[in-house]
């Protein structure tokens, strides 16, 4: 009970499907649809929903992305202001909002340590907005995912085999060269995290820092 996986359905999103449903075959999948997602995207959404099964919890801001482009203007290209006011309303209010309506007490995702250096400093089992976060991952390397794909018989996102590495909305993504990060594609390089798996207070920031967990 209270046990949840987030997915956004990204390039390798198909391996922590594959894991958490072979132990958990019911659990909540909570996807934040932004409104301004890839078609591939919703595509590729669906055909791993149908493939496994999934028990889809689809989380989207109350504001309509044309309302929100009609009273804030094209967020994403207001610098990196715009883009965390842009996060706050699309992805972390509803990601907040589905926290407290699936009485989430435990959230698996698919972070992983060469990600971000946000993300270096993660435990395996960590706390995030007052709930124990999971990263089953985290060690994981590109290549490993790479592996358990090819040996499980899994597909990547569409968009993957046309450079795009981390795969979010279609106008802060962009591919990158083989010696780049793949997250170097988003954001417009100004930032590397969406603001869903960070501390949303200093305090709970620091009670994170000095966590034993």
């Amino acid at each position: 009970d209270g046990l949840a996986l987030t997915s956004s359905f990204g390039a390798h999103s198909a391996v922590m499907l594959d894991l958490i449903t072979r132990v958990v075959p019911d659990i909540p999948v909570i996807f934040i649809d932004t409104g301004f997602l890839f078609p591939e995207t919703y595509c590729f959404a669906d055909a791993l929903t149908d493939r496994f099964g999934l028990n889809l919890k689809v989380y989207q801001s109350p504001l309509s992305p044309a309302r929100m482009v009609a009273r804030f203007g094209s967020l994403w290209e207001q610098g990196v202001d715009g883009l965390n006011r842009y996060d706050q309303i699309r992805k972390i209010e509803p990601m907040q909002r589905a926290l407290r309506e699936l009485k989430v007490t435990a959230w698996l995702a698919g972070l992983r340590h060469e990600q971000t250096p946000h993300r270096q400093q993660l435990g395996v089992v960590d706390t995030q907005d007052n709930v124990y976060k999971v990263h089953p991952i985290l060690d994981w390397s590109t290549l490993q995912l790479d592996q358990y794909l090819k040996q499980h018989d899994l597909p990547y996102h569409p968009l993957y085999a046309k450079g795009f590495k981390s795969i979010g909305d279609w106008h802060s993504t962009v591919p990158v060269a083989g010696d780049e990060s793949d997250r170097a594609g988003r954001f417009q390089g100004l930032k590397q995290e969406c603001g869903i798996h960070l501390p949303q207070t200093k305090a709970e920031n620091l009670s994170r820092e000095s966590s034993s967990l």
